[in-house]
């Protein structure tokens, strides 16, 4: 492998001339969908109902309810809802 060296320049990462400077907006200004999704954050949302648990299963039902497909969980928690006589 050869080693590349520190000598190369590439356009993009080059000074900004005077002419650029003079035209750049902050990001919040030329992408606002972006930094919107950015300052939202990952993670649960607060205030957030339910709680995360560790649930040992047969593996024959966890099969069969992942085969019923997407949502699955949610339908695990309304089966249990049910089971114990929780209204929704």
């Amino acid at each position: 492998m050869k080693k590349q060296s520190k000598s190369l320049a590439y356009a993009d990462d080059a000074p900004l001339t005077a002419a650029e400077l003079r035209t750049a907006r902050p990001a919040r200004k030329a992408f606002p969908k972006l930094v919107a999704a950015y300052e939202r954050g990952r993670g649960r949302p607060a205030g957030r109902k339910k709680d995360v648990i560790s649930l040992s299963l047969d593996k024959e039902v966890i099969a069969a309810l992942r085969a019923s497909g997407s949502g699955w969980q949610t339908r695990v928690n309304a089966l249990l809802r049910a089971a114990i006589g929780i209204k929704s």
